[in-house]
């Protein structure tokens, strides 16, 4: 009897160590970053932890994909380019929290969920590009400015509905409340230059160009533009303009990310808890940092050098961004309401 036990014991741990084997040999990503941000890092975690890697890379439609697929979906990962997908799969409980020691001493507490929902992987500001011919130092100084009358027809941006405004108008609601943030819209809005349209390098161009003396943008691009040899002209756009963190002397510069969640029927939860804690490690953080210009989130890392550079130190709003993220909604509707894309 006492054989029959202990052998039956033998079996069950031998099969009890083959599926803990079997969820940690491969991890499936959904990932909205683009893939020269993604594979190099993918192929040193697969190499430090034999783990294998697949990808789906896509530029919209993952969040659909994984909440239609449900429980059979094989995502054990989803990569977003910005706050708000991450909320939208934790509104739509699409992501089991997680706890990690290694991601909670990496991470600021300002870019974790306080539920272990999401974590952020690199951080970017939302900055005011302005003319260096037509804008003089200090005249502009916080996102409060950007409502000023004297910027009628000044101001250049795209869709309020784009999810990199929405998440600034967020955090203006989530500091001032929606009354204060729907005066100061409508005054932006009567300050545009033109129709909200194009990304965020568009609207450099029309500063280049005289169109408009001021656009919110995000931080990164001017690094891209400034390095850009496939398309020279970039340069000249963002040699044309001076960089400035808003509210400085304040709360600071509004703050997104890109970022990761764990999703809730992942197979293989161990594997995507050890690659997100790869990816806030010295040397994940450091690659982001030098190939897209991005803040890495993890302190102490170096920024590139061309960020070093050309903006230095800065403060950024230390807000918690679930609490932002809980305004979109809220900012989707003030957009609406003032009539701001019109």
């Amino acid at each position: 009897m006492l054989r029959k036990s202990l052998l039956t014991i033998a079996m069950l741990s031998s099969a009890f160590s083959m599926t803990a084997q079997a969820e940690t040999t491969e991890v499936n990503i959904y990932s909205y970053r683009q893939p020269f941000l993604i594979e190099p890092l993918l192929k040193a975690f697969s190499e430090e932890t034999g783990i294998k890697t697949n990808v789906v890379f896509a530029k919209k439609g993952l969040l659909e994909r994984l909440e239609h697929e449900g429980a059979n979906s094989p995502a054990d990962i989803l990569l977003t380019s910005d706050i708000g997908p991450l909320s939208d799969a934790v509104a739509k409980g699409l992501f089991a929290p997680f706890n990690s020691e290694i991601v909670n001493k990496n991470v600021p507490e300002q870019f974790r969920d306080p539920e272990g929902r999401w974590v952020g992987l690199t951080s970017r500001a939302r900055l005011v590009y302005a003319s260096k011919e037509r804008v003089k130092e200090g005249e502009i100084s916080s996102y409060a400015d950007l409502a000023d009358p004297k910027w009628r027809g000044k101001i250049c941006t795209r869709s309020g509905k784009h999810t990199y405004n929405l998440s600034l108008i967020g955090s203006v609601i989530a500091h001032d409340g929606e009354e204060k943030a729907e005066s100061w819209l409508r005054a932006v809005k009567d300050n545009l230059a033109r129709k909200p349209q194009g990304n965020d390098r568009a609207q450099v161009k029309a500063i280049k160009e005289g169109v408009c003396d001021l656009a919110l943008g995000n931080s990164y691009y001017f690094g891209k533009m400034l390095t850009n040899e496939k398309e020279p002209e970039q340069k000249e756009w963002a040699a044309s303009v001076n960089l400035i963190f808003p509210d400085q002397e304040g709360r600071g510069a509004h703050m997104n990310i890109s970022g990761a969640g764990i999703a809730k029927n992942a197979p293989h939860p161990e594997a995507a808890q050890k690659l997100i804690e790869f990816l806030t490690e010295q040397q994940a953080q450091q690659y982001y940092a030098d190939a897209n210009f991005e803040f890495p989130v993890r302190p102490g890392t170096p920024k590139s050098d061309l960020v070093k550079q050309y903006m230095g130190d800065f403060k950024g709003d230390t807000i918690n961004l679930q609490r932002v993220a809980e305004q979109r909604a809220a900012a989707a509707k003030l957009v609406d309401k003032v009539g701001f894309d019109n």
